[in-house]
């Protein structure tokens, strides 16, 4: 665990903690104003958070040789989890009171 610095490493760990609050906290404004589609959001965050999980893992391990497999599941995960993150937001603009007035 020594490839990374340990402010390097609160930050890699604090923003994953904040993804998962963050993910939380979307969930929670849909319950809360019982518009659903925030639900779509946090699904859509999903995708990033296990790629954050990725890249710490791999540091956790030292960047092992046998472990390379996890940066490109990292980067698939990048691109997919920005693709469900635009889809999220697009989803909640076409459910936006203001479009179906």
């Amino acid at each position: 665990m020594h490839v990374l610095s340990i402010p390097t490493w609160m930050i890699h760990i604090s923003s994953v903690v904040e993804w998962i609050i963050a993910i939380w906290l979307i969930w929670s404004y849909a319950e809360i104003t019982q518009n659903r589609s925030w639900r779509v959001l946090s699904y859509g965050m999903l995708p990033a958070l296990v790629s954050a999980m990725c890249a710490c893992t791999w540091h956790f391990y030292d960047n092992a040789p046998e472990l390379s497999w996890l940066v490109t599941v990292q980067a698939a995960m990048t691109l997919v989890g920005n693709i469900t993150l635009c889809l999220a937001a697009w989803w909640i603009w076409r459910r936006s009171p203001s479009r179906q007035a």
